[in-house]
């Protein structure tokens, strides 16, 4: 369903990927792993259409800046890009018009509850707090029933309810044949439910892992460690 071949981004003289290729399945949770300026950031943008780059990125075999592509698709952006001016109700409205939605109503309020937003409706983007901007971008996303979701960060600013709810909507998610790719520092909230990871060290995938293939008694946390601390070993050694 995502699926990206060789895809190189520089800025300037930085080469903040080199080379990628992560694939994500219909069904799948695809983890993407790294310490900071790895790249994680650089390859999500430009899954999501965000950025320029040389390679190939499709999301369900349409080319990812298509309309086709961007109808399939949901983002969730680790800083969520809310209008200031805009109602909780307005942004979603913006999101159904945007995508031409119809009988979207009954579904945006059932997110809203979902994640304790429906007394928040009239509420403006700039009167949000970071999770309830979180909560709402998160509604956004998944207004249209994408077939891929992109979660960067999906977890941080939430309180306990809005973490438990984005889990299960996850589930949910999972369980309906979406494709998901999730960027996190926070191992332990997706070490239980992931089917690929792919750890990035300097712009590149170190590793690319499927849970069948992990050694018995490996953890994905002792996973990432042992290739990015190896990783920071070897740039340090003269």
């Amino acid at each position: 369903m995502i699926r990206a071949e060789n895809v190189t981004k520089r800025y300037g003289k930085l080469l903040a990927n080199d080379g990628v290729s992560i694939g994500v399945a219909p069904g799948e949770t695809a983890v993407l792993l790294g310490p900071n300026g790895a790249g994680k950031s650089t390859i999500i943008k430009s899954v999501c259409g965000l950025l320029r780059f040389s390679g190939r990125i499709t999301i369900g075999g349409y080319e990812n800046r298509t309309r086709e592509a961007k109808r399939l698709l949901g983002y969730v952006p680790e800083f969520p890009a809310l209008y200031p001016m805009l109602t909780v109700s307005e942004h979603l409205e913006f999101i159904a018009k945007a995508y031409r939605l119809t009988d979207w109503a009954g579904r945006a309020e059932a997110l809203l509850s979902r994640f304790e937003m429906d007394d928040k409706k009239r509420k403006l983007g700039k009167e949000l707090s970071k999770g309830m901007q979180q909560k709402l971008s998160v509604c956004c996303a998944l207004l249209p029933d994408p077939k891929a979701v992109v979660f960067d960060e999906p977890l941080v600013g939430l309180d306990p309810h809005g973490i438990r709810e984005l889990k299960s909507a996850m589930a949910d998610l999972k369980k309906g044949g979406c494709a998901m790719l999730v960027s996190t520092h926070i191992i332990e909230s997706i070490e239980e439910n992931w089917d690929v990871t792919y750890i990035m060290t300097s712009g590149r995938v170190a590793r690319a892992c499927r849970r069948t293939d992990m050694r018995a008694g490996e953890s994905l946390e002792e996973m990432y460690f042992s290739i990015t601390e190896g990783a920071e070993a070897r740039a340090e050694t003269p």
